[in-house]
């Protein structure tokens, strides 16, 4: 077999969650790694058992390497991105695509005669999501009426939790919204095949001087740092937002996004109302869908490829009972890029989120932030 030789940019919490994906994949070989200086890259390369660490240019000037994982701060998407685009390279960004519309409109342009372009918005992947998206369509959910969405987290709950995506000049001048609130409004339109209108939001920052470490911690990790170990810094970007949400078919629904509720560890919750039942999906719960009816007892439906929609039975690898998670959603996302990669082309009607998708959160993320600048409503 002839395997797809990969390179791969940032090896923080993100990084080697896809070379753990791709490594599932039989037809890809993660090849190289690349880091902002070849002794960085080296040490992780020989953590990561991967052949070749390299600066981004070595990267790029690998003729053998077909296609380039970015996986690094947001500010860097975009330069890399193209970078990557520009030296024959297929790309699969992080989301967000870049950190302002301007340079995700660049990308999309840039893409008109390129073949295969991804962004990672995984969580479309877990099995259920699409099984409701399928039965959406199919009719079998009805008119949507409503649709409820939260998704907290507790990673910043502290003064002293810090990172990168702390700082605007490194993330953007959005931070919940712009990080897990744009994975949530992705997953909405997907399912719902909706397409938010108009938004009115209300940011709260919590902590308004958070302490950085002075010393190098990892996100997620545990922190053992003392008080002399830490530098006040102001900070100007959200812990906790509220959205209301109007739609194209002229009705409405409402999203909470927060990275400071103790407990939370990473808890994308929906529940979508239609005409005919509501569906409820948890993510930390993500192989039980629950299904609201009014004149029957209501359901719920374990995922088991058996049951679910066809539609949704290409994304789930082991029968019923044996849970798929979090991990399983990047290997399903880039099984279907992959695929296309094999092609040298994009599918006419690609099944997986793209460069054009990234714009469209980017576009949704700063009206949101507009709104909450203005305290009122903005179109879309």
């Amino acid at each position: 077999m002839n395997k797809i030789k990969v390179g791969v940019v940032g090896t923080g919490f993100i990084g080697p969650a896809h070379i753990e994906a791709l490594r599932r994949l039989p037809n890809i070989e993660v090849t190289a790694l690349c880091e902002v200086n070849i002794e960085l890259a080296t040490a992780k390369a020989a953590q990561l058992g991967i052949e070749r660490p390299c600066t981004f240019d070595q990267l790029l000037a690998m003729e053998d390497i077909v296609s380039v994982h970015v996986c690094t701060p947001n500010f860097l998407h975009f330069s890399q991105a193209k970078a990557a685009l520009l030296a024959g390279k297929h790309v699969v960004c992080e989301k967000p695509l870049a950190k302002d519309l301007h340079e995700a409109a660049e990308l999309v342009r840039l893409l008109e005669n390129w073949p295969v372009n991804a962004v990672h918005f995984n969580l479309r992947y877990y099995p259920l999501v699409r099984h409701m998206k399928a039965l959406r369509e199919s009719g079998e959910l009805g008119d949507i009426y409503s649709i409820l969405g939260s998704y907290l987290q507790d990673w910043l709950f502290y003064n002293t939790d810090y990172n990168w995506r702390l700082e605007p000049d490194k993330s953007g001048d959005s931070r919940a919204i712009a990080d897990i609130g744009s994975h949530l409004m992705d997953i909405l339109e997907y399912i719902t095949g909706l397409k938010t209108v108009e938004v009115m939001a209300d940011f709260n920052t919590i902590h308004k001087t958070r302490k950085k470490p002075l010393k190098a911690v990892e996100t997620y990790s545990g922190k053992m740092l003392q008080p002399e170990d830490y530098a006040d810094v102001a900070i100007n970007t959200e812990d906790h937002a509220n959205v209301l949400l109007r739609f194209d078919n002229g009705n409405r629904g409402s999203i909470t996004v927060s990275q400071v509720s103790a407990g939370r560890k990473n808890q994308l919750k929906l529940e979508i109302s239609g005409s005919n039942k509501t569906f409820a999906w948890n993510s930390e719960s993500p192989n039980e869908l629950w299904v609201g009816n009014r004149d029957k007892a209501n359901e719920y439906l374990m995922r088991d490829p058996s049951l679910v929609a066809a539609g949704a039975r290409s994304i789930i690898s082991f029968p019923g009972g044996h849970n798929e998670g979090f991990p399983d959603t990047s290997k399903q996302l880039f099984k279907e890029v992959y695929d296309a990669i094999a092609q040298n082309k994009m599918p006419d009607q690609a099944t997986f989120p793209t460069f054009a998708d990234g714009y469209r959160e980017l576009l949704i993320c700063e009206r949101i932030l507009e709104s909450n600048k203005k305290q009122g409503w903005v179109t879309v």
